[in-house]
């Protein structure tokens, strides 16, 4: 004898389906294996209708039972925005923005929007200029031969 007497559980002896199968959920966790399908006079199997899981789950029916019940009073648990609501807190933001480019623009000294002015005017003089080359797709050194060559040509 290796084991005492104690240790080693008796084996149980089950004559229905249920009882096994409520044993086999209570020492697993979960449903084995599906009990054996009834058969009708002629041998031939019943019909039945498959298990649903999420049915079956009490976590998956109380999951279910409170989205339906924040549906019902209107709560929204997965924190997602409405169209509306995303498009007012832009508009919030975008005249937080403006006046706060308002406020630097009112603390702003003669000198500083002097100078602020000829740098706009300075980046809108050199912006033609180089749109102009790059819209051109010629390259430079294209451009001074055609100059050249227009010099040295006589008329």
């Amino acid at each position: 004898d290796f084991f005492p007497r104690n240790m080693i559980p008796e084996p149980e002896l089950c004559t229905s389906g249920a009882d096994l199968e409520k044993r086999n959920r209570r020492n697993n966790g979960g449903p084995v294996a599906p009990p054996l399908p009834p058969y009708n006079p002629e041998g031939l199997i019943m019909p039945r209708k498959p298990s649903n899981p999420v049915l079956e789950s009490s976590d998956h029916k109380n999951l279910h039972r409170e989205l339906l019940f924040n549906q019902k009073i209107g709560k929204n648990v997965l924190n997602q925005k409405s169209e509306l609501q995303r498009a007012l807190e832009k508009h919030k933001e975008h005249q937080v923005k403006k006046e706060l480019e308002q406020q630097k623009q009112d603390s702003k000294t003669a000198l500083e929007r002097v100078i602020e002015e000829r740098a706009k005017r300075l980046e809108t003089m050199e912006k033609p200029e180089v749109e102009e080359k790059v819209r051109t797709g010629e390259p430079e050194f294209m451009k001074i031969h055609a100059k050249l060559r227009a010099k040295m040509d006589p008329k």
